[in-house]
């Protein structure tokens, strides 16, 4: 019997959550422990996730003077439009605000936990006095701080021990992935688990049914903007590049994007279409496309700051421009360590919550369109990637076919 793949079943776990939660609202209790499971998984995989993917991320890049100017070029462009995602995500969460009607409460956490400082207290409190103290009390911040140092200062190092805290940090790495998957697999029965106890605690179905419908909308409009605005404005007027050849080269490659949501298993097509359509040198795209697929996640930027904005609202957390600054610099470095697979924006998600105090209940919320959403923002990365490569190949005096 062929297996029902993941987003079926998560499709199906969605659909028995809203039925339980409507029709057998004194039973909860029963399931809702599997939610609570799941989350203790997700937040159990958070610290070692976050340390392994960005050190070894950063570790892998090797010696700064090795990356040269066509490596100076890639990173500032993957930094910028991720920025400029973010910011766009940002823009269209404050002016629709799709969650303010939901009036939510979360168990164990009040409006003052979201405990927010100054933004000059919270800079000073990257820094942690006790690395174990930030380990042990999610300081999230203070732990990609310290990723950040660490795989810096290992390029830093003679070869011998260097190469050999790379692989060490990419066994870790792997072994890490290997634990998500498996925690993935059982995202049916968190959904239900989560879903089913957020309808029964719900008085009016279809506020959460609009509300969630206008998340989806303030996603999918944000993406679009960035997706046929932001970056073929960019393609245009910076690489002097025409968007729309380069969207019809690109065609295979983003529809295959959009159907598996891992631009890590698009990666080859990427760069067949890239090369073949669009008529870049295998020099750029061999050293582009595999760091885009990598640590330029765009759409999964913006994904996470639209859905960590959404929650505040939903619960009724008012975010004054310095805690959204927090927002911001957070989602633009966990897009970069977000891992080139199914639903790892989820996983990315649960670190922004945790490093601005926002309760983590909220994830119950998205998880239930987290998969439709995940297909939009995976095909957005794979088209920003390409943009990135026919952006450099220009800079760099290549005759391209677009």
């Amino acid at each position: 019997m062929k297996r029902i793949k993941l987003h079926w079943q998560i499709l199906i776990a969605l659909i028995l959550a809203v039925i339980f939660g409507i029709f057998f609202k004194e039973y909860i209790k029963y399931v809702s422990w599997m939610g609570t499971i799941f989350m203790n998984a997700l937040k159990m995989i958070i610290i070692p996730l976050v340390l392994s993917s960005i050190i070894s991320g950063i570790a892998n890049i090797g010696k700064g003077n090795n990356l040269g100017r066509l490596g100076l070029k890639t990173i500032s462009y993957y930094i910028i439009t991720s920025f400029l995602a973010i910011i766009t995500g940002l823009f269209f969460v404050n002016v629709i605000h799709p969650g303010v009607s939901l009036h939510l409460v979360a168990q164990n956490f009040t409006n003052k936990g979201a405990n927010f400082s100054t933004l000059t207290d919270t800079l000073l409190n990257i820094i942690p006095d006790n690395i174990f103290v930030a380990f042990a009390k999610n300081k999230m911040l203070s732990v990609i701080f310290i990723a950040l140092l660490f795989g810096f200062f290992i390029t830093k190092i003679n070869d011998k021990p260097r190469i050999f805290l790379t692989d060490l940090f990419n066994s870790i790495f792997e072994v890490i992935m290997k634990i998500t998957m498996f925690i993935i697999k059982f995202t049916p029965l968190g959904i239900f688990g989560l879903v089913a106890k957020v309808v029964s605690e719900q008085d009016n179905l279809l506020d959460l049914a609009e509300n969630m419908g206008l998340y989806m909308l303030t996603v999918i409009l944000a993406l679009s903007v960035h997706f046929f605005i932001t970056l073929p404005l960019i393609i245009k007027f910076i690489g002097k590049v025409n968007p729309l050849k380069h969207l019809q080269a690109m065609t295979t490659a983003l529809f295959t994007a959009f159907s598996t949501s891992s631009s890590g298993a698009t990666l080859p097509l990427t760069m067949e279409c890239v090369e073949h359509n669009s008529g870049v040198s295998n020099k750029i795209t061999s050293f582009t496309l595999p760091l885009g697929a990598t640590v330029n996640m765009d759409g999964t930027a913006l994904y996470e700051c639209v859905a960590a904005i959404f929650i505040a609202q939903a619960y009724g957390i008012d975010l004054n421009f310095a805690q959204q600054g927090i927002i911001v610099f957070t989602a633009l470095i966990a897009s970069i360590g977000a891992a080139s697979i199914p639903m790892a924006g989820l996983f990315m998600i649960t670190i922004i919550l945790t490093a601005v105090g926002l309760p983590l209940d909220g994830i119950g919320l998205i998880l239930s369109v987290d998969r439709i959403l995940d297909m939009f923002r995976t095909t957005t990365n794979v088209w920003s990637d390409s943009c990135c490569a026919v952006v450099i190949a220009k800079t760099e005096g290549e005759k391209l076919k677009v």
